[in-house]
């Protein structure tokens, strides 16, 4: 899952010289980051990446309808991609779970990513740890179903976004570590010094032992639309940032 991801931050940023098309899901990633840093449009831009591969439609699920569509690089906005974008809105916990647990029974070609978006607000609704490892199971298990459905060498890649604070409480703080456990691939999403009428913010990629941490410069234009940078100190040396915090942890 994180290949998707650091494709459409890779492309954002510079030329793209790998394999066009590439069918590896990877392990489930957790995207992180706090009110506002950009969550929403990173799962908007991956969607969009996955829906272009060719591979089947893409599943996004949040709380409520997105108020407009994220911005993205200049060239995303492709309405072929945006049909193959399935949006459901399970407005609570009970919802999510009734939804993910008749997922075997949806007709229609199986999706090739799962995603979700403001887990915090399903967690929020009953904090206790049982809850969150029973949703996490069922996200997972859907995202199997889904691969089974798909065929030998497919698989349906799964991406959640979870909201973190400044300062974290000991519940949120145990679900982190509980979701940590099972997303080994992580994004940390950390709001940097922006500049007149932008928003910027430190993109840190952890693929879950797939390869290096990659790290990218995201700034949010005043018109919404996302711009990416390398990050300086690796522009020219893909290994050179792995001296800053641990993880892309704060």
């Amino acid at each position: 899952m994180a290949e998707t991801l650091r494709r459409v931050l890779t492309r954002g940023g510079a030329a793209w010289s790998g394999e066009e098309n590439t069918p590896a899901a990877g392990p489930p990633l957790l995207l992180l980051g706090t009110p506002g840093s950009g969550k929403t449009a990173l799962l908007f831009a991956a969607a969009l990446e996955a829906a272009g591969e060719g591979q089947g439609p893409v599943l996004f699920l949040t709380r409520r309808p997105l108020q407009r569509m994220p911005r993205g690089t200049g060239t995303t906005l492709d309405p072929m991609r945006l049909q193959k974008i399935r949006f459901q809105y399970p407005p609570s916990t009970r919802e999510l779970f009734r939804l993910l647990c008749s997922a075997h029974e949806a007709p229609g070609p199986a999706p090739s990513l799962l995603l979700l978006d403001g887990l915090e607000e399903y967690l929020a609704e009953d904090p206790e740890p049982q809850e969150a490892a029973y949703l996490i199971a069922l996200l997972l298990d859907t995202a199997a179903h889904f691969s089974h459905r798909l065929g030998p060498g497919r698989d349906c890649g799964l991406m959640v976004a979870l909201q973190t604070q400044e300062e974290a409480d000991s519940g949120d703080v145990l679900h982190l570590a509980l979701l940590q456990r099972y997303f080994p691939a992580q994004c940390w999403l950390q709001p940097d010094a922006p500049g007149p009428g932008e928003h910027g913010l430190r993109a840190c990629l952890e693929p879950g032992g797939l390869g290096p941490r990659t790290e990218w410069w995201v700034t949010f234009r005043s018109d919404g639309e996302m711009m990416i940078a390398p990050w300086p100190t690796q522009a020219g040396d893909p290994s050179s940032g792995k001296d800053s915090s641990s993880g892309g942890q704060p």
